[in-house]
C-alpha cells in the first residue's frame, strides 16, 4: 500500500513517516482494503493539523485533527478513522438489531 504525505510548511521526515505507518498498520486489524491514503500535514502558529482521506470498498473515510504536537494529532486522527471503520463494519448488525426489536414489539 503506498501512502502519500504531503506538507508545504514542513519536511517529512523518516521518523514522521514510519510514526504513520505505525497507525495504519494497526487499522488492518478491521480487514478492509484502505485505497490510497493521503495525509495532509499544515504547520499552523499554534501547533499542527493532519488531514487525512482514505478510500474504502464501502465508502470514504476523512478525518481532522488538530494539535500542539504532531504525534498526538496523527493519533487523534488513527482513532478517528478506527471509529470511522467501526461503524462501517457493524452498521448492518445495527439494522437487523432494530428490525428484531420492531418484530418482538409487534408480537406482544
Amino acid at each position: 500500500m503506498t501512502i502519500n504525505i504531503s506538507s508545504k510548511q514542513m519536511d517529512i521526515t523518516p521518523a514522521i513517516r514510519t510514526h504513520i505507518e505505525e497507525r495504519l498498520a494497526k487499522l488492518n486489524k478491521w480487514h478492509t482494503q484502505l485505497i490510497n491514503p493521503h495525509f495532509i500535514i499544515h504547520k499552523q502558529p499554534n501547533g499542527y493539523e493532519v488531514e487525512v482521506a482514505i478510500g474504502t470498498p464501502v465508502g470514504d473515510l476523512f478525518a481532522k485533527a488538530h494539535n500542539a504536537d504532531l504525534y498526538k494529532a496523527i493519533n487523534e486522527v488513527e482513532t478517528k478513522l478506527e471509529t470511522q471503520l467501526n461503524k462501517q463494519k457493524h452498521k448492518g448488525e445495527a439494522r437487523r438489531a432494530d428490525e428484531s426489536i420492531k418484530t418482538l414489539s409487534s408480537e406482544e
